[in-house]
């Protein structure tokens, strides 16, 4: 097995659905499991962290360090999702429910990857080793024999199963009825679509496997556009057409979309 090398080009090959639609709900399944993974573990390793500024305990860490931009750029992803819910949103029949199903949905992938990420850094044994040695990967930091993370590793397979399929449409779904005016203008237009988004997962995973690093710098790059420039245009143009628009409010959406900006270029500097 090697990080770089290993593709699981069946996978990517593979024409049916219906085999990721039938391992569906192991994507809930692989998350009640991280919780799980992850509790046990640190419990077995207990906290390791300090807050105080004012001893010189080997396990202080600082609450703000000037690599803080890698974090934002990641959040702007988060951001930029809503894009791709509101997508699927579009086909419930209820639609007054929508905005509930979305706090609790928000809440609950909030509340499960502030849990994760705060448990695996406040346990990772330093020392002896430095927390700038977690990887980007969280289960790369236990051992390559250790059995719950290769049970984790399953799940997290067939949790992709199920999420890389959808992903494929909401991008069909956006693009192609953006251009085309149809989400299936034709077979060719899909099947040419599709292999440029697996041939761009199949390079990621061959040459540059930092599931960190992409995350942000792609979070940063389409949050520059769907979560800072356009809202920021579009409500700057509408209060321009109805002659409402004001000095200070063109100051502040301008003051916005610099810091978009800002964000996109400090990904590449840290």
């Amino acid at each position: 097995w090697s990080k770089n090398k290993t593709l699981h080009k069946y996978f990517v090959l593979h024409h049916s659905v219906c085999l990721a639609l039938f391992f569906f709900f192991a994507g809930t399944v692989s998350v009640v499991y991280l919780v799980f993974l992850v509790t046990v573990k640190t419990a077995r390793l207990g906290i390791h962290i300090e807050f105080n500024w004012l001893t010189g305990n080997e396990f202080f860490v600082p609450e703000f360090r000037i690599l803080f931009p890698q974090l934002t750029g990641v959040l702007t992803l988060a951001f930029f999702i809503h894009n791709c819910v509101i997508t699927l949103l579009q086909n419930n029949r209820n639609q007054e429910n929508n905005v509930r199903d979305l706090s609790i949905a928000y809440f609950l992938v909030g509340l499960t990857y502030l849990y994760v990420g705060v448990m695996i850094f406040a346990s990772f044994p330093s020392p002896p080793l430095s927390k700038e040695c977690i990887e980007q990967n969280f289960l790369d930091n236990f051992p390559s024999d250790d059995i719950m993370s290769f049970v984790a590793r399953i799940f997290l397979l067939f949790q992709m199963m199920t999420v890389y399929p959808l992903l494929g449409y909401l991008a069909r779904v956006q693009l192609l009825r953006q251009f085309f005016g149809n989400a299936y203008p034709s077979l060719f237009h899909v099947l040419a679509l599709n292999l440029a988004i697996v041939g761009a997962g199949v390079a990621m995973a061959r040459f540059y496997p930092n599931i960190g690093g992409i995350i942000r710098y792609s979070g940063a790059t389409c949050g520059l556009a769907f979560v800072f420039v356009y809202p920021s245009l579009i409500y700057m143009i509408s209060l321009h057409r109805a002659g409402q628009l004001t000095w200070p409010a063109l100051i502040i959406h301008i003051f916005i979309i610099l810091l978009g900006l800002a964000n996109l270029i400090a990904q590449f500097l840290l």
